[in-house]
């Protein structure tokens, strides 16, 4: 399988953020956010496997400020990292007052989706060719975020099968 570049993922979705989006106070819901992540990361993923995908887990997301009701979203994704049947897809979220023109990074997520075959079983995915500084980072780091899942995944069945429990 050819390797693909973190540019061919490359997704970006805008969206205005209107009253059906937000609490009383005028900030837009955390989980309206995280919707639009796991949007654009499906796109990213899409373009990067040229395969239907799913969303396994999101490991982290980090809200920096507030969004505002009646800002404009911008989520831009990419892939971090390929495994065998999964990957690692990085969103920037940036928030846009329409007046001013004044553009806010607001929060960042890192989510794993996983590519299926037309029976709906995990497919192989094509490998990432990182180029430059700030994609290698990026990949380093999307390894490291990957071996401390797996290691706390592993750690809780350890404790868990020591404690008689079940999963």
């Amino acid at each position: 399988m050819e390797p693909r570049t973190v540019e061919a993922s490359r997704s970006i979705l805008v969206k205005w953020m209107g009253p059906t989006d937000a609490n009383s106070a005028g900030f837009v819901h955390g989980g309206t956010v995280m919707k639009l992540c796991d949007e654009v990361a499906g796109l990213a993923a899409i373009r990067h496997c040229r395969l239907r995908v799913v969303t396994a887990a999101m490991d982290r997301m980090t809200f920096l400020l507030p969004i505002h009701v009646g800002e404009l979203l911008t989520l831009k994704a990419s892939v971090n990292a390929a495994w065998r049947t999964s990957l690692e897809v990085g969103v920037r979220v940036e928030a846009e007052d329409p007046r001013t023109g004044d553009v806010r990074h607001t929060n960042t997520a890192y989510l794993t989706m996983v590519a299926l075959d037309e029976h709906g079983r995990p497919a192989p995915v094509p490998p990432l060719a990182s180029s430059g500084a700030e994609e290698e980072r990026r990949e380093r780091e999307a390894q490291l975020r990957r071996s401390n899942r797996l290691a706390e995944r592993e750690e809780i069945r350890r404790r868990r099968e020591r404690a008689g429990e079940e999963a």
